[in-house]
């Protein structure tokens, strides 16, 4: 059975465009635009008409950086794929881009097969894998070729977490030297995780235990230090590089160094970074170890540093680095001891709001919003024009966004599985209203209309910003 949809009257606004445009979508996809008013508008006929009046028609957002289910410290971040993914809906995200993890000892086949599993049948929304690489070695390398083929084009390594995910030089040398053949995408957690460790214990040792010592012993430069060894790899592999969760202005410089130079050197942030401090990972009573998360928070004067970086294009990308765990028996694991605290805030519902937010305030314009949020993830992992923007042929993935409908974020209105928001009490303006996935309603009139197992695998091709 064929379908027809067509939004009418709404400000359709891509990365590139912004047009008071009717969109008619025609078996899950985007078959044309037209300026409202028109006879070529007026021809679209539909079984159904969404009326946008007075809203915004945008792209569904691409979160490249979410971790569903993910172990961490003993326990599991505390979203389901299915309690994630329908979180991901109501905040106007569309596809997330989830991490399937490599065991050391284990190969990238049998994580990638694990992380299938808990996804499929489960999504409300698409769904796509990084890769991360935990344990690089000849046979590990040739996978990387493999799973290229299969659309997993992206591999995580950390330079942090000795003893769990931690790849020395060595082993990040040879994965990018690997990329550079096969096309993949290294990702980067940039922070120098061995000496980390080191004013980890000393901190313990004088007592300092509480969540805001996280933040003081990982500090800003240990970040710059790692950013700056990471670039200087890939340049002698003459590999790519996306360094994820960019949280300090010295890291920041060194991406835009490493950009002056003319190396394919990406940068991605996260709206805690922006939003949030230091002052919150200091709040009494052990509050502050909601806000645990790596890269830690940073004082708020590094904020002006990542805005100018997203303006400047020196940072491409705002994904949530989502990763959720509950105050009540998950962050409490480090309770006397900050370091065993799960590392990881909860936002894939957040995002849009806040980055709508801050176009309101100002840091960025309407078009930038949506190039940051769903255009530029969608082209940085290779699922750009099926995703992130409005166009004939794309994917049908589209939000109506009311941008005056005022909310207050908090844990007793959102739909993440998690019992407290980063975000308790902050109001802000602009809204979801009506979600299609592949032109199917999973948000309608702020309800949900979706279902587990609509949302299904996306192989992606190689990052579409290389030569």
């Amino acid at each position: 059975m064929s379908s027809r949809t067509v939004i009418r009257g709404g400000l359709v606004i891509t990365a590139s465009d912004e047009i008071h445009a009717d969109v008619l979508i025609e078996d899950g996809r985007i078959a044309a635009l037209a300026t409202s008013n028109t006879p070529a508008a007026e021809s679209f006929t539909a079984d159904r008409v969404i009326d946008a009046q007075g809203k915004y028609v945008i792209p569904g957002g691409v979160d490249a950086h979410t971790h569903m289910e993910l172990p961490f410290g003993g326990t599991f971040a505390s979203d389901t794929f299915e309690t994630g993914t329908r979180a991901a809906a109501w905040g106007g995200t569309t596809t997330i881009v989830d991490f399937a993890v490599q065991s050391v000892g284990h190969t990238l086949r049998e994580g990638l097969d694990t992380w299938h599993a808990k996804a499929e049948g489960n999504c409300a929304i698409d769904y796509g894998f990084h890769m991360i690489v935990s344990d690089v070695n000849q046979e590990t390398l040739k996978e990387m070729d493999l799973l290229i083929e299969e659309g997993v084009s992206s591999f995580k390594q950390f330079m942090a977490y000795p003893g769990v995910f931690y790849s020395d030089d060595g082993q990040i040398l040879r994965a990018m030297q690997r990329s550079a053949e096969n096309g993949g995408l290294i990702m980067m957690h940039a922070e120098n995780g061995i000496a980390i460790d080191v004013l980890v214990e000393q901190a313990l040792a004088r007592g300092e235990t509480d969540p805001r010592y996280h933040g003081e012993v990982r500090k800003a430069l240990l970040e710059a230090e790692a950013t700056h060894r990471a670039v200087k790899l890939a340049q002698v592999a003459g590999a790519p590089l996306y360094v994820v969760h960019v949280s300090a202005t010295e890291a920041v410089a060194e991406l835009a160094r490493a950009r002056d130079e003319g190396l394919n050197v990406f940068g991605e942030t996260c709206p805690q970074y922006l939003f949030l401090s230091t002052d919150n990972l200091a709040e009494p009573d052990f509050e502050g170890a909601k806000y645990v998360c790596s890269t830690p928070l940073r004082p708020r004067e590094h904020q002006a540093a990542l805005w100018r970086g997203l303006r400047t294009n020196d940072l491409q990308v705002v994904s949530t680095d989502h990763c959720p765990f509950c105050f009540v028996g998950q962050k409490e694991l480090g309770r006397g001891d900050f370091s065993k605290i799960p590392n990881g805030l909860p936002g894939v519902e957040n995002r849009m709001d806040l980055l709508h937010q801050a176009v309101l305030d100002g840091h960025i314009s309407r078009r930038r919003w949506i190039e940051i949020a769903c255009a530029t993830p969608a082209r940085m992992f290779g699922l750009y024009p099926k995703k992130g923007t409005i166009a004939p042929g794309a994917d049908a993935d589209v939000v109506i966004y009311d941008p005056h409908a005022e909310q207050v974020m908090s844990a007793e209105t959102h739909h993440m599985n998690v019992d407290y928001s980063a975000y308790e009490g902050r109001r802000v303006t602009g809204r979801v209203e009506t979600v299609l996935s592949r032109g199917v309603p999973v948000i309608t009139e702020r309800e949900y209309t979706g279902h587990a197992g609509h949302g299904v695998f996306t192989p992606r091709s190689t990052c579409q910003y290389l030569n």
